[in-house]
């Protein structure tokens, strides 16, 4: 197994951010090369989108905060697939609870027939997008795409039985596939266990959002009342920061246990990687670094640092071909504090 840097504790006399974040002054090494990279952030062509906001959390305080194109601290931005990550947070909040065993096979209807090979797939193959079912994740083609269909079109009523409907096509565990559908399997499998919206919402506050102070968090949910998992759930930047610093501190808020001993480290652990990719357990990892980040599309990342003790989260519309611009801007940031 793979070593994971430590993550850090949560600094002594400082604040936990539940009711509003503590804040300190920036101070990177060179503050005028911090300047150029972040104006950089804010300053994008026309092809290459805009950014709203950008914050910076180091060693429990928020150290920089800026948004731009009308949004503000108290404006929802999309997730995306920042929320598969959020859904990996509830899969370990019931697993905590004794409501889910990731390593049994996935209870999915659909494939309890005899002889279906879909019945051995597991929750933890799907958290780790190893299902092995056939998935098109592409955002562009209509004709080819199982993403558009399931949150657009045919799928949009009950988005998990859309998925479970796929056939497998590697034997489960054998291969990455990067797939919304596999996520939405499972919100509604945590439907089944948690109950319909009004339940799930009030699991979903009670047992993360509230303890957190992530008071702007709004899901969404499809007809059949399962959370649209892979796509969907807004938040403004300093909650989905607040998300980020619960899994920078190893799943503890504020002395109280949210997600299960290691879960944290079952989401950075490398289960996926090539010189360009990694992943972990519906958490993306940087390759070379300790970084695990929430990724979404648009550019939507929260990330973690574990060496550096650092959340970042950017908010913004970037196409994917020119977000590599991105993320070496925000590299630069963190070489300098």
């Amino acid at each position: 197994m793979t070593e994971l840097v430590p993550l850090a504790s949560h600094p002594t006399g400082v604040a936990w951010s539940t009711l509003s974040w503590p804040r300190a002054p920036l101070a990177p090494r060179d503050a005028n090369a911090f300047t150029r990279h972040a104006d950089a952030l804010f300053s994008l062509t026309a092809a290459q989108g805009v950014t709203y906001a950008l914050l910076v959390v180091q060693r429990g305080r928020l150290v920089y905060e800026r948004y731009a194109a009308g949004a503000n601290d108290f404006y929802l931005q999309y997730s995306w697939s920042m929320a598969k990550s959020v859904t990996h947070a509830l899969v370990g909040i019931a697993a905590r609870q004794g409501r889910i065993d990731i390593h049994a096979p996935a209870p999915v209807p659909e494939w309890q027939r005899p002889g279906d090979p879909r019945r051995a797939i597991t929750v933890d193959q799907l958290l780790q997008m190893r299902s092995g079912l056939q998935f098109a994740e592409d955002y562009v083609d209509a004709g080819v795409s199982d993403v558009i269909a399931m949150l657009n079109f045919d799928g949009r009523f009950d988005t998990g039985a859309f998925a479970a409907a796929k056939p497998l096509v590697h034997s489960p565990g054998t291969l990455f596939s990067y797939s919304s559908g596999t996520t939405n399997i499972i919100c509604r499998i945590l439907r089944d266990i948690v109950g319909p919206p009004t339940q799930m919402l009030a699991f979903m506050h009670d047992e993360l959002f509230e303890p957190l102070g992530m008071r702007t968090a709004l899901p969404k949910f499809d007809r059949a009342g399962s959370f649209v998992g892979s796509s969907y759930c807004l938040a403004s930047p300093q909650d989905f920061a607040r998300f980020g610093y619960l899994y920078s501190r190893g799943g503890v808020w504020d002395g109280r246990r949210i997600l299960p001993e290691g879960w944290v480290d079952y989401a950075r652990g490398p289960t996926h990687a090539t010189p360009l990719e990694a992943y972990g357990a519906h958490w993306w990892l940087t390759p070379g670094t300790s970084r695990f980040f929430a990724g979404g599309y648009d550019g939507q990342r929260i990330f973690v640092d574990p060496e550096k003790d650092l959340v970042i989260v950017r908010c913004g519309r970037t196409p994917v071909a020119e977000a590599p611009f991105l993320w070496q801007q925000i590299d630069s940031l963190v070489e300098l504090l």
